[in-house]
């Protein structure tokens, strides 16, 4: 390595990987479909046991790991953290409300509400864990079990880990990958073996839930396109319908989380709100209306004996089959929806953050239920469509049977199929997005057919595990998936408690004062001209290209040490300098651009120049040393190259290097 000179490369020339969390990762993936494929028959019997070992011996660990999540989440929201901001102090959010909402809730629970918003409440109907099916205690009871597996606990574990991102990512500066929630227990050795087993399970996690989903997916699109046009309901339709949607997901990935993601997340939530509109407008709207308020109120007056119930008098499948199957399909997903959810949350407090992803998407997914359970139970009560006997018969067509009993019912099953697709685009892409920001350590830029693998990667193991053993065999890659990273979320829990309960006193990563003074620091005029100029969007990305980039790359020139790689990534938001140590991990010093609302006080503006001019840029920075963002606008390449400097200085000698 030492003998030739290291290379600087740009993002679009070389791959941006982690190269022990992609390359195991992947191979564990590929293992897995190789014995999928080869052994279906096998792997279908070796599921069944697993998820009766996993069931019998870890069922009280989910259930209690699950409540202490939601008690986690509640107590920061009203506690003297939830003040304090995912991002610096002055940060604004990055997204509105409404574009936040929709991408948060098409990424959590799109193909699932879809799937199970007619099933679910109908197979609890009949067969409820304790006492008589088909009454009307029964269909009471049926709401009940329905909002607490697709209530507060799920968005508690999604809380968990997107917060933990966020926090360590934009308000200290850490890779927004899941080991750095564990910096305040392991400090530097994140960047370690155990920092690498850690994101290795969130990606085996993150593969298999997305996989979970979108098999439940699939089965439920064959389901309808069956219904409309008379396709055959068969395995080799499902798998052609995998490699068509995922070719979709794969364009949506290409386009980025911009373009891509966040269009069609509004596009989910157009379609979503229109079919649940239909059906509560056509439907009993009264009826649908008061219970939905009485759903609501018995779930909140259930939810505590419902936590910690594992039916340990009375032992049945049930538990396993439906609340650990969900604990560890939530569990699995909070890698890839936390991730997503942390990416798009930059700016907000954490009492916003808790409360919007804790309260909005629950109360609208109590809604759908409501709409689309209670009026598919109310037509089997009635007698007027044997709703019950269809999920019996076939699980996945069961909304399309209830959509019939409506008016328009070809156009609701059109719109209902579309839906599916468009929340199976969603959850591919976003699964794809995340799990390569995982892998490529949280590369501010990766190459375009990093995100393409991971993408094509997902269809593969959800068409291996349909093959291998259907719906059996997602909710066992589900919950097994999920036990390694329950632990892992547990260990996050205390991690975070521990940063928020020492905020505003210095990091444990934060340059020490010794090093700072090794840095050129700029002088006051240049200082106070820095802090009171007012910088146009031109100004600071001429600042990135002339001053910035030329710096670097005379500190890179001059890089050259037995064991150690390092590259510049240079785009659009700012610039990156990446060094890295092999075992010892990677060294980061990166600058991105931020834009900030101009002060009201600055100057008299007309109403015109406001509109057209409403935002100034800063260049902040932040290394992988965990300190907090701080702005470096205005400094002389001397001082960027000593600002950097004093941050791998403090890295080196953390690591024993120098």
């Amino acid at each position: 390595m030492g003998e030739q000179q290291p290379a600087i490369e740009t993002g679009a020339r070389r791959a941006r990987i982690n190269p022990p969390v992609f390359f195991t990762s992947a191979g564990l993936i590929l293992l897995f479909v190789l014995l999928g494929a080869l052994f279906s028959e096998q792997a279908g019997s070796f599921f069944d046991r697993l998820q009766a070992q996993i069931v019998s011996s870890f069922g009280w660990f989910y259930v209690l790991a699950v409540a202490g999540f939601l008690l986690f989440a509640l107590f920061l929201l009203v506690s003297r953290h939830g003040d304090i901001k995912l991002g610096p102090d002055d940060a604004d959010p990055d997204y509105s409300y409404l574009s936040w909402f929709a991408m948060l809730f098409s990424a959590g629970m799109g193909i699932g509400l879809v799937f199970f918003g007619v099933a679910e409440p109908v197979l609890h109907y009949v067969s409820p864990p304790v006492g008589e099916g088909e009454t009307v205690a029964a269909a009471r009871e049926a709401m009940t079990l329905t909002f607490f597996h697709w209530g507060l606990h799920a968005w508690a574990i999604y809380i968990v880990v997107a917060l933990a991102l966020a926090y360590f990512a934009f308000r200290r500066g850490l890779p927004l990958t899941v080991r750095s929630a564990l910096y305040p227990l392991i400090g530097n050795r994140i960047h370690g073996p155990i920092g690498h087993a850690v994101d290795i399970f969130a990606v085996l996690g993150t593969m298999f839930g997305v996989a979970t989903s979108l098999g439940l997916g699939v089965l439920q699109v064959n389901a309808g396109i069956a219904y409309l046009v008379g396709v055959p309901v068969s395995a080799a339709v499902q798998v052609m319908l995998i490699g068509a949607i995922t070719l979709l997901a794969t364009g949506s990935v290409i386009m980025g989380l911009d373009r891509g993601i966040r269009r069609l997340s509004q596009l989910n939530i157009i379609l979503a709100v229109g079919l649940l509109s239909f059906v509560l407008v056509a439907g009993p709207t009264l009826f649908l209306l008061q219970a939905y308020v009485q759903n609501i109120g018995a779930y909140l007056g259930s939810v505590v004996p419902r936590t910690f119930r594992m039916y340990a008098y009375e032992p049945n499948a049930w538990l396993g089959d439906w609340t650990l199957f969900y604990w560890g399909w939530w569990i699995a997903w909070s890698p890839f929806v936390g991730m997503f959810i942390a990416r798009i949350s930059r700016g907000r407090t954490i009492r916003e953050f808790i409360a919007g992803v804790l309260l909005v998407p629950v109360l609208f997914t109590f809604l759908w239920m409501t709409v689309f359970g209670n009026s598919a139970i109310s037509l089997d009560l009635s007698g007027l469509a044997p709703i019950a006997q269809v999920v019996a018969d076939d699980l996945p067509v069961a909304l399309f049977a209830m959509l019939e009993q409506f008016p328009l019912s070809a156009l609701t099953s059109g719109i209902a199929t579309l839906l599916i697709i468009t929340f199976f685009v969603t959850s591919a892409d976003s699964g794809a997005l995340v799990i390569d920001t995982i892998t490529s350590g949280a590369a501010d830029s990766s190459h375009v057919w990093q995100r393409v693998f991971w993408a094509v990667s997902a269809g593969v193991v959800a068409a291996i595990l349909l093959l291998a053993g259907g719906l059996q065999a997602l909710q066992t890659a589900a919950i097994a998936s999920a036990l390694p990273f329950a632990l892992v979320m547990v260990l996050m829990c205390y991690g975070l408690l521990r940063a928020l309960q020492k905020e505003g006193e210095p990091s444990r990563g934060d340059v020490p004062p010794a090093y700072i003074a090794a840095a050129a620091t700029p002088n006051w005029r240049q200082q106070l001209q820095s802090i009171v100029r007012l910088h146009r969007r031109e100004d600071v990305a001429a600042f990135i290209d002339e001053r910035a980039v030329p710096a670097f790359e005379q500190v890179l020139r001059q890089l050259d040490e037995p064991g150690i790689s390092h590259w510049l990534d240079s785009t659009a938001g700012g610039v990156a300098v990446r060094i890295a140590h092999g075992e010892l991990g990677s060294f980061s010093y990166c600058l991105r651009v931020r834009a900030f609302r101009f002060p009201s006080f600055a100057w008299s503006q007309s109403d015109t120049e406001a509109q057209a001019e409403r935002r100034h840029y800063r260049v902040l920075a932040h290394s992988s040393e965990g300190d907090a963002e701080h702005d470096v606008t205005g400094y002389s390449q001397d001082q960027l190259i000593g600002d950097m400097l004093a941050r791998y200085a403090h890295f080196r000698h953390a690591r024993r290097m120098d």
